[in-house]
């Protein structure tokens, strides 16, 4: 089930979704299609041609609704501070936060519709972490 959606312009090829605490310095994408630290997924994106579409699905273990035909780029867990997940460009220009539920590790898969530099799409999908 889609529980948000959020279209964003981004100058930079690099889209952040997960805590809404600050992205750490350390988090480096390099080459790759997406990156990750235990609170933040870095994932590359088609910059300035286009709005980024991000869906957020809920049930993990179930069919989501979420776009099959897309690629996983991420598929583990995020600790979310306060049970929030942020979606937001590098500049900090564009920040979009939904509530989850409680704070603490949740399940999330993220899909994209092209792996990389032309990735114009993503889905990502939630669970709540029972441990």
């Amino acid at each position: 089930m889609q529980i948000a959606g959020v279209e964003v312009y981004v100058n930079h090829p690099v889209l952040h979704l997960g805590s809404t605490d600050w992205v750490p310095i350390t988090l480096e994408l390099g080459d790759d299609p997406a990156a990750s630290c235990d609170t933040h997924v870095a994932v590359r994106v088609r910059p300035q041609l286009s709005l980024v579409t991000v869906r957020i699905f809920r049930n993990f273990d179930e069919p989501s609704g979420a776009d099959p035909t897309y690629t996983t780029i991420f598929d583990g867990q995020l600790s979310l501070s306060d049970g929030r997940m942020a979606i937001g460009d590098v500049e900090g220009l564009t920040r979009f936060v939904h509530l989850l539920g409680d704070r603490g590790l949740w399940n999330v898969r993220v899909a994209v519709d092209v792996p990389g530099r032309e990735a114009r799409a993503i889905d990502v999908t939630v669970g709540r972490h029972d441990s």
